[in-house]
């Protein structure tokens, strides 16, 4: 049985007062294989997991399943000793940004009670719609800059199950939308740090009236996409003295964005942005100016709208809102093109940490898992911080082919698992000169880890 090593113990023991000792050895050898397993995998069978950490003869192999499955520990107090060692580690001070997205799990199966039909976001495009089934995620993480890979990464530490109206349905609850589970998730993180200033970007599926009104209430800015047909007003004139009847919550109906877009006299500021969308900086043109957001029998929302343009003409206008009116346009901007980094994010867990490969079927486990999948990606982060060279850079594998200047999320746990093999199983001696010899049992495990890598 393999033994933490001495570098990462400090970040991976601070998980361990949420379980008791026995299961914590067990929680400890499933997050050692999920770090170490190469391709894909499932995490609650006895496949590479398992087989990784030198268990795949252990014959009392459930225990192992029941730590997702049927062990008491809360995965809302794990997100939030994450949260505490991302802020601590990537921003000390200043601005929390929160991105907030939903993801579709691709599972099918009839125990699986929350699944749902949904919109397939990778498959779609704005002409061609496909449907497809699984479980839908609702992720929170944090935008933070890795000093390391010079660029901002999207950090999950917080997500939940949001269940189809269906699975709601059948057991007589109140179906909760995609907006209230998002309202709940970020006013979590309102309570985990209550002296910090929060920013949440969001694409144009949580543009709800009630979801910023409620947010707005609570200290948080959030930025989202904004129709350019959106109902614009100008804040309600003061109320005379001796006026009667309710208070009004507008003034006067303000131009359409569409109209101000295609008006000759509209004045449009230039501007650079460092990172458009994970390229490089990009001139854009906009103009902005702050109004009431209103909707008959819904909350009133002061914003910024700022409207963005390319001069070249290589992508279409957006719109964005942000609940503050007195931020900055470019910040707005700028914060609001961190959110690319949420679907980088998505991509590198499916193709690394092995999510939609889960096969099992017990609801405890299944909303367990996936949450933790995506939060690995965050541990790795955190590990590979704790292996930068002295120069404050992180190793990369060199070849000759390809010469890469920054390291990406695969070099990351590239470096984090080779650290691991290496306290593990290849002692060294510290004199160069001197020759030191494969284990055998070494050696099967490595040949054994390496002919089943797929």
């Amino acid at each position: 049985m393999f033994t933490l090593p001495a570098r990462f113990a400090p970040l991976i023991v601070a998980f361990a007062p949420l379980f008791r000792q026995r299961t914590w050895r067990w929680a400890e050898q499933l997050l050692m294989g999920a770090l170490l397993a190469p391709g894909v995998r499932t995490v609650t069978t006895v496949t590479t997991v398992l087989r990784v950490v030198g268990l795949a003869t252990e014959r009392q192999f459930g225990k192992y399943h029941r730590v997702l499955s049927r062990a008491v520990w809360s995965s809302r107090a794990a997100s939030r000793i994450l949260l505490q060692l991302l802020v601590r580690t990537f921003v000390p001070t200043g601005t929390l940004v929160l991105g907030l997205d939903d993801t579709l799990e691709r599972r099918r199966g009839a125990c699986i009670a929350a699944k749902g039909v949904y919109r397939d976001p990778v498959r779609s495009s704005d002409s061609h719609f496909v449907k497809a089934t699984g479980l839908r995620w609702l992720s929170v993480r944090l935008l933070a800059p890795i000093p390391w890979a010079h660029r901002v990464w999207a950090l999950p530490f917080l997500t939940a199950l949001a269940p189809s109206e269906r699975y709601h349905a059948t057991r007589g609850h109140r179906h909760q939308r995609l907006t209230d589970w998002a309202r709940q998730l970020v006013r979590q993180v309102r309570r985990w740090v209550p002296d910090r200033r929060i920013v949440v970007v969001t694409d144009s599926g949580f543009a709800a009236l009630e979801l910023l009104a409620a947010l707005t209430r609570d200290r948080i800015t959030m930025i989202t996409r904004l129709r350019l047909d959106a109902a614009l007003y100008a804040p309600a004139p003061p109320r005379g003295r001796g006026t009667q009847g309710r208070p009004r919550k507008k003034g006067t109906r303000l131009p359409q964005l569409a109209t101000i877009l295609a008006d000759p006299t509209t004045p449009w500021t230039p501007a650079t942005i460092r990172g458009w969308y994970g390229q490089t900086d990009r001139a854009i043109e906009y103009t902005t100016a702050t109004a009431v957001w209103y909707h008959a029998g819904r909350p009133v929302v002061p914003i910024r709208w700022v409207l963005i343009r390319d001069p070249d003409g290589h992508f279409d206008p957006v719109a964005l809102a942000c609940t503050d009116p007195c931020q900055a346009a470019p910040q707005i901007v700028r914060w609001f093109v961190q959110r690319w980094q949420v679907e980088v994010t998505f991509a590198e867990t499916r193709r690394h940490l092995g999510v939609e490969t889960q096969r099992q079927w017990s609801d405890r486990a299944m909303a367990r898992t996936t949450p933790l999948l995506l939060s690995l990606f965050s541990l790795i982060t955190l590990l590979a911080h704790q292996l930068l060279n002295e120069d404050g850079t992180l190793p990369l594998r060199p070849c000759a082919w390809y010469h890469k200047t920054i390291p990406t999320f695969s070099d990351a746990l590239g470096v984090v698992r080779a650290q691991w093999w290496r306290t593990m199983c290849f002692p060294t001696s510290r004199s160069t000169s001197d020759m030191q010899k494969l284990p055998p049992p070494a050696m099967d495990h490595l040949v054994d880890t390496l002919c089943y890598a797929a």
